[in-house]
């Protein structure tokens, strides 16, 4: 097998990746979660967080880094199961170490099973938050779980964003190379060189 045939076998290979929906996929089989942005609030049952800032960042999905502080802030909850839509669940967000009250919302019962909570100024400062999420029953006692984020680091992309942006790219210059015969002649060349 010729450099050129390998070189094409590799890129269609990552472009088979790439459009694979493993790869796509925000979590995974039980024992193998890898679903960072989610609270166990109880045994098996959960909730999903997801953190926007639609003025600076409209198209943008955030969990444990925020980019800004004092940009507005929308966290989503979504119940994973339909156990907590008769529960009462109320959420609050504090400003670490001191535990200073950024956010709160009563505890109410939340039938759609998603709960936004809006904060229009975003958290005050760059630092590290804690969101709360406390189930209160109507007897027993009440169960709080917390979820640490970090605000004002200014954007970052995960490696996993990353290896697509490669496979991207890889895959543009594939197709550069395929529909482009002086692309092509000069990759072919520079593989020549490469092979005496």
């Amino acid at each position: 097998m010729n450099t050129s045939q390998l070189f094409k076998k590799i890129l269609l290979g990552a472009v088979a990746v790439l459009f694979s929906a493993s790869v796509w996929a925000h979590g995974g089989a039980k024992g193998t979660d890898t679903d960072q942005c989610k609270f166990e609030l109880e045994p098996d049952h959960w909730i999903h967080y997801t953190a926007y800032q639609p003025n600076a960042f409209p198209a943008e999905e955030f969990c444990a880094d925020i980019p800004r502080d004092k940009e507005a802030l929308i966290l989503v909850f979504d119940y994973q199961d339909q156990k907590y839509k008769d529960d009462t669940v109320e959420f609050e967000v504090t400003k670490e170490p001191e535990g200073t009250r950024v956010f709160f919302l009563q505890g109410a019962k939340h039938k759609k099973g998603t709960v936004e909570l809006k904060l229009p100024n975003g958290v005050p400062e760059p630092g590290k938050y804690l969101i709360h999420i406390t189930l209160v029953p109507d007897q027993g006692e009440r169960k709080d779980v917390h979820m640490a984020f970090k605000a004002g680091g200014g954007p970052s992309a995960s490696n996993s964003t990353k290896f697509i942006y490669l496979l991207l790219g890889f895959a543009a210059l594939y197709v550069l190379y395929l529909y482009n015969a002086t692309f092509k002649g000069i990759v072919d060349g520079i593989i020549g060189k490469a092979k005496a």
